[in-house]
Parts: structure tokens; sequence; C-alpha cells
């Protein structure tokens, strides 16, 4: 009677445009926590205007409060409770380009580590004016998760919208360069605002001296332009007394092994009083090193004399490849500024280090700065700067068998299939004769017209006799194993251990076949993580049901089971019991006896 009577409220409530849901009583209502939780059957909207004329209508799930600023995005997958509190993003109204967000909540966003530091966010409070992404997850799930992302940002007064097409506002800010907008709900009106035009670091700058790592062997005076909390972490775990000053601080008589200039936001030729502080310092000839990131890298380059330009959307993101132009050694990085050094202008003297390989853009690196630190005086950066390691050797071919994955089903992913598709046209370009056994059907890698097609297809199960024989037709001189998934790789082992690509001369290109059996075989692969000192979860190689009875006794479970060559994951799950334990078994016929 008491659940009839819920229900009905319940219903009651929904006509009147709210429901309130008990997460105490019974697992149909429980969401998870307990308590109450409120929402509404009538989701509040609002628009996102750009300065173009361009209109979004959007489902708010922050807080609902209009706001202006710069609009830009971010491609990174993961990592939000960090991207909203990164100082550099002051002022900016952000898009996510991953499709989802809020799928795994909120940390504790006022816990402390040992340096009194926010543990899990780069600030004290969220930096971004308002958020913007594609679908939002309502319910959230993570071991470390605390509130929502909606929650967090409703305590923030941050609005955010979901429901917005984020793919067309990454294009008009890619092709359209800098974006102002809006996120204006109705009767609350708001105008454009250009963040640029403010000292955006003079607001979240420090307003006084504060030391981190004291008693550390290397002192660095560090300016705080908006400096991100693991910027300073990762400083005093290289061994630095960290001294953290304002951003108009006088540091020039200062004593210190090394000047550190941070990442922070806005338009950097706006920090004129620490232009001219770092100025004063180059020009004074002191032999410790200066070393800026981000906006403290446009800031050197400024006080030495050189100009600065406003990037057309920015790099934003945590896969931007950087080159060193002394060496040509690429490494991949996170970034997010949206100023640039125009390196034409550097004067005699200077020369731009790293630059970056989409846009050409001037960049760089800290840990050479903490080498030179303790090198001494008079190092050069070049002495300090790690060893190029030799390119690969580039096996020499000229035909070029592909074991395809096979047929594709509605639903099926194809991921195979693309980059088989994609392995062939890098193939021809190199005018390399390609082979390809086992495509799936539909694909582009056998149509029939075309340049970009393979030279000859098989349609024949991927197995080792089958293989063999277009290898003695066929007389390829390479084998590509990694685009055929798991029944290509587990044919290409045995095509390894039987000596079949040795006797015939067949190399194998791409992954090697000793780097796939190290990853496929459960405890090889378990084996490789301890010699690099990784920490891994109990676990035991059986052959058969009697030993993986004894396994899981010593484990103690509920526990993972996870075959070992195994397609699609056939024969692995989760076993709460001994009996869950035979029924998974069973699928990969694990005798009872060895």
């Amino acid at each position: 009677m008491v659940k009839i009577l819920r229900a009905c409220n319940l219903l009651k409530s929904l006509r009147q445009g709210v429901a309130v849901c008990s997460r105490t009583q019974g697992p149909r209502w429980s969401l998870g926590r307990s308590g109450v939780r409120v929402f509404s059957s009538k989701a509040q909207t609002a628009h996102v205007i750009l300065d173009d004329g361009t209109k979004m209508k959007g489902v708010s799930f922050g807080y609902p409060h209009s706001t202006a600023g710069e609009v830009v995005f971010n491609t990174g997958l993961v990592g939000y409770p960090e991207t909203l509190t990164d100082p550099s993003y002051r002022g900016q109204i952000l898009a996510l380009t991953s499709p989802m967000a809020g799928n795994y909540g909120v940390p504790d966003t006022k816990e402390l580590d040992e340096l009194g530091l926010t543990k899990y966010v780069e600030s004290e409070f969220i930096q971004v004016s308002g958020l913007l992404v594609q679908d939002y997850s309502h319910d959230y799930s993570h071991w470390n998760s605390v509130k929502s992302l909606g929650e967090w940002l409703c305590e923030e007064k941050i609005p955010a919208l979901y429901g917005i097409d984020t793919r067309m506002l990454t294009k008009i800010v890619r092709d359209k360069g800098t974006i102002l907008g809006k996120i204006e709900f109705e009767d609350d009106p708001v105008e454009f605002v250009d963040p640029n035009l403010r000292n955006l670091m003079a607001e979240i700058s420090t307003k006084e001296i504060k030391v981190y790592g004291k008693g550390n062997p290397i002192k660095i005076v560090a300016v705080d332009c908006g400096i991100k909390h693991n910027i300073i972490r990762l400083l005093v775990k290289r061994g630095v007394e960290l001294h953290l000053v304002p951003w108009n601080y006088d540091f020039s008589n200062m004593e210190y092994d090394g000047l550190f200039l941070s990442n922070g936001p806005g338009d950097p030729t706006l920090a004129k009083q620490l232009i001219a502080n770092v100025h004063k310092v180059i020009k004074s000839n002191r032999p410790e090193p200066v070393f800026g990131i981000c906006m403290g890298n446009q800031l050197t380059a400024l006080a030495a004399g050189a100009n600065c330009y406003k990037l057309p959307m920015g790099n934003r993101g945590q896969n931007q490849p950087v080159m060193n132009v002394m060496n040509g050694q690429a490494f991949i990085t996170a970034q997010n500024h949206g100023y640039a050094i125009d390196s034409s202008t550097l004067p005699e003297g200077w020369k731009a280090m790293f630059v970056n390989a989409n846009d050409g853009t001037n960049e760089f690196l800290f840990d050479a700065f903490i080498s030179l630190i303790k090198k001494g005086k008079g190092t050069s950066i070049a002495s300090v700067m790690p060893a190029v390691p030799p390119p690969p050797k580039r096996l020499k071919v000229s035909k070029v068998l592909v074991l395809g994955s096979g047929g594709l089903s509605i639903g099926q992913a194809g991921e195979f299939d693309y980059s088989g598709s994609q392995a062939v046209k890098a193939l021809k370009e190199e005018n390399i004769k390609t082979v390809l056994m086992n495509p799936n059907i539909a694909s582009v890698q056998t149509n029939e017209v075309g340049t970009k097609q393979a030279d000859t297809v098989y349609f024949l199960p991927v197995t080792p006799e089958f293989v063999t024989d277009i290898i003695k037709t066929e007389q390829p001189d390479g084998i590509l194993l990694s685009m055929g998934g798991q029944t290509a790789l587990n044919c290409g082992v045995e095509l390894y251990k039987q000596g079949v690509l040795e006797k015939y001369g067949v190399q194998v290109l791409g992954t090697p076949v000793s780097s796939i059996m190290a990853t496929e075989d459960r405890q090889l692969f378990a084996d490789k993580l301890l010699e690099i000192n990784e920490k891994i979860a109990p676990s035991f190689a059986v052959e058969s049901l009697k030993d993986a009875y004894k396994a899981a006794e010593k484990i103690g479970y509920p526990v993972m089971v996870r075959s070992a060559y195994a397609l699609g994951g056939l024969g692995s799950g989760l076993c709460n019991d001994k009996e869950k334990l035979t029924e998974i078994a069973g699928k990969v016929h694990l005798n009872y006896e060895r």
C-alpha cells in the first residue's frame, strides 16, 4: 500500500513538472546513494549565441544564469575536473569535443595534498565562464567521485548546457578563428564580452609570496601568472624549493637558482610590469636560467624584444605534437594557450627551440630547465637535452601480405576494416604491391576502380594452412598481422612458431611477433609489467579447470578470468563463486585435468 501511495504521489508530481524520488526505499527508486533526488521533468533551456549570428539551443545542467566570454574548445577525452579548474581558461566558454561529460562525476575538489594544494583539481575553483557539451550523463560512477558535474557547476555558479552540436561549434571556431559567445537564458540578457581586454592574470595571481618544498636543494622563484597546482607538485618532486610570487612582484634582486614564469590566461602584452621585470633580469646578465611555460614562454620572448600574436583557435588538448628543432626529436604534450610568439621577430642571439608540429608555434619543455640548473653556471642548453634515440631500421619490401578482419555484421566495430584500408593506401603510396586476405567485402580495400586498392585479394579463412599456401603462391617479402584483429594475431604467432615466416623470408612489419606474444599471453604480460615495477593484481596462469579452482581459492573470490589469445573476450569475465568460474571456463573448453 505504501508503494502504491508513493507511486501515486510520483505521478502527481510529474504532472506538476517536478518529481521527488526516494533513494532509500527499495531498488526500484534507488539511484546510487541515500537521500532524495529532485529533478525537473520540464528541463530549463538556454541558447548559445556567437558573435557571427550562430544560435544553438541547449539544456541547462549548471547554474541557470547568463554569461559571456570567448568560445574555445578542448580535444581531450577525459579530465574535465582538471580542465575546468585550469586558470588558463579564465573568462572563456569551453566546449568539449568529447561527446559525453559527467559519467565519472567529480572528486572532492577541496581535498588538499601534503603541500596544501588541491589534490584532484588545478586550482581552488572553476575558472571557465561556461561549459558546453554534446551529451551529459546525469548518472555517474567512479570510486573517487563525491558529486555530479552538474552539482559542482551549480555550487560554483557556472552555467552549462548539453544538447549542443559541439562538432559544428568546433568547426566554426576552427574556420573563423577567435569567436565571442554567450550562454543566454530567457529574461536574462547579456552583452558579448572579450575577456582578452582584461589583465586576467592579475585577477587570479597570488597576492602574497608562498613557499613550497621548503628545504629542497634547488631554489626557484616562480611567477604566478595562473600556475596550475600540478606544475608546483612536479617541480617540488624534482627537488625544488619553490617561491611563488605575485605576477607584478619585482624579483630581480632575489636570490635563486632559476626563474620560472608560469602559464596563465589572456593577452601577455597586458602584463607590462612583469615584462619589464623579466627584461631587467635578462639585461643584468645573471647566470641563472629563465624558463617560461605557455604564457611564461610568451612573456620571456616579449621581454627579449619579440612580438606575439593571437592564435586563430589556440592549442588546447592532450595530444599536441612538439618537435625539438635542434635534433628533430618529437614529443606528445598537453597544451592550453591562445597566444604565440612570432619567431621571426626574435632578436639576435635568440631562437626557437621547440615548435608545435601542427602549426609551427613556439613551445618548450621543463625537464631540461631543472637539468640546466643542476649542471651549474655556464652550461649550454644543448648539453642537457636528452639524446635522440636512433631511428628504427626501415625494412625494405616490395610485396606485402595484409591479413584482413573478415566480414562485418551490422553493429560490429569496424576499426580493423578501417585500419586495413589505411594500410593498403599507405603501401600503395610507397609503390609496394599488396596482397589482401579475408577483407570485409563491402570495404573500399576491394573496390575495382581506383589506385588505392589491393593488387590481389583472397577470400579465404585466416588459418596457418591457407596463409602458408598464399605465401608460397604470392611470395611476399612482408606481412602485416595487426590489421586483422585477434584471428590474424593468433595466425601470425602460429606461423612464427612453425618457422613458416623465416622459411619463406617474410618479414613482419609493424608490431613484432614477440610483442604480440607478450601482450596476448597473460603470464608473459604480467612478467613484463613486473620488469618495469608496475603494480598488477595477483594472478595465476592455468591450463586446467582444477588449477583454476586452486588459483581462485588462493586469490579469493571475486576473481577476474581472462583467456589468452581469445577473440572478443571469449572466456573472460567476473566470477563471484566457483559455479560462475566453471561456467566461464567452459566457454573455452578448459578440461578439469590438464
